[in-house]
């Protein structure tokens, strides 16, 4: 178990090379349900919240949310506006290579969400049709790859909502997230079968950060094997999306 540097507050700014001693700060959307949202009394809360809230206190942090707008996570992390990112972020190559990620903390994939009369059977129906996305995304890319005209969106939710006002045909997004959302408001929809990607999503850091990442893998690694990260993830999504061959760090 991970033990906390306590009082010892530069000390630990200089073991986890924070930006404040004490304190990890973490940015996050704040709208992008299961990931990150506000519960019912206002708090944030959220898969992504959960864990990182719990590698926080493992690491005998104060758990600081900065919420930001999806397409300056990377512009606010080069600009030290916060320790690293918690955003639903896909590990990718290019992104590799912009950023250091800690070990991949959840596995999903991309599906097309569509309404419940769809003639849209597979991905490869999307073609010629009106898709939303997440700006910056992915998913935006993957939808102009298979021959739709995008439409994209600076929050989630926004997209969901104007698929079923008709607006568009479909949506791409993450399935965890399309899940929760469809059966947490009720929405007329549901999702293709088959999958336009599978990814691994994981926490940012500034490059240059080897002991913070190292102290958060070591956390999360502790969580998924003592059963905490199970517990924290199932009530939101019903099953522990924990990697069962996780991405690991490339300094």
């Amino acid at each position: 178990m991970l033990v906390g540097i306590g009082s010892a507050t530069m000390v630990q700014a200089e073991e986890y090379e924070l930006l404040e001693p004490g304190k990890l700060q973490v940015a996050t959307e704040g709208t992008y349900a299961p990931f990150s949202m506000r519960a019912p009394d206002g708090t944030l809360d959220g898969l992504e919240i959960r864990v990182m809230s719990e590698i926080a206190k493992r690491l005998d942090l104060e758990y600081v949310p900065v919420l930001i707008k999806w397409d300056s996570l990377l512009v606010g992390l080069q600009a030290n506006q916060f320790d690293v990112i918690s955003a639903a972020m896909d590990i990718t190559e290019a992104r590799q290579e912009q950023v250091t990620f800690a070990d991949g903390w959840l596995e999903s994939g991309g599906r097309v969400v569509i309404p419940l009369e769809s003639d849209i059977k597979s991905a490869a129906d999307i073609k010629g049709r009106t898709v939303g996305a997440l700006v910056a995304s992915n998913w935006s890319k993957i939808a102009e790859e298979k021959g739709a005209s995008v439409k994209t969106y600076k929050a989630e939710s926004d997209a969901m909502q104007d698929l079923v006002n008709g607006n568009i045909d479909a949506v791409i997004t993450d399935s965890i997230a399309a899940a929760y959302a469809i059966t947490d408001a009720k929405m007329p929809l549901k999702m293709t079968d088959d999958y336009v990607s599978h990814v691994q999503k994981g926490f940012a850091f500034k490059k240059g950060k080897p002991k913070l990442v190292a102290a958060v893998n070591e956390a999360l690694a502790e969580m998924i094997a003592d059963g905490t990260y199970a517990e924290l993830t199932t009530e939101l999504v019903g099953f522990s999306p924990a990697p069962k061959d996780p991405i690991k760090t490339i300094e």
